[in-house]
């Protein structure tokens, strides 16, 4: 299973249940990772998403206790409802918020990470990939977007 996720300098991702600075090249690079796959997200993130509603062009399955049908997505309630959903499903991902991430982390092999060099207030937080010993960055591409220096990152879980 993977993830995509962006971080900012203190890998701080989010803020009152948005992103506080959003750059064009990770949307991008979202929508191309993710077109056609099977996305694991929480219900408060996909309300922040375009019309509060399930991403097109991908299976959605929503990890929430507040609902138990949302239009255009599958429900599940918990992490082990996730990982049997999508048990026989090609290409999946974690996209978050905090909660199912870290819900997720175990089952995690690969991680996108767009890093944004910013520290902009966040209450929400992703793991430091580069202070864990078990994962290595694998990839890195990096680049300047507006005011920004980026850095596109791939993370590979180490056996």
């Amino acid at each position: 299973m993977e993830a995509i996720v962006a971080v900012y300098s203190d890998w701080g991702i989010g803020s009152e249940g948005t992103q506080p600075i959003v750059i064009p090249e990770d949307r991008r690079r979202f929508a191309q990772l993710t077109k056609g796959a099977t996305v694991i997200v929480g219900r408060r993130t996909m309300e922040d998403f375009p019309g509060g509603k399930p991403l097109k062009d991908r299976e959605n399955l929503v990890i929430t206790r507040h609902a138990d049908e949302i239009e255009g997505a599958t429900v599940v309630h918990t992490v082990k409802e996730a990982i049997e959903a999508t048990k026989d499903c090609g290409r999946v991902f974690v996209i978050g918020g905090a909660t199912v991430f870290m819900a997720m982390f175990s089952q995690l092999d690969r991680i996108y990470v767009t890093k944004i060099g910013a520290q902009p207030k966040s209450d929400a937080y992703f793991p430091n990939l580069d202070s864990l010993p078990d994962w290595k960055c694998t990839e890195e591409e990096r680049f300047v977007s507006g005011e920004y220096q980026c850095s596109f990152c791939t993370y590979e879980r180490i056996d």
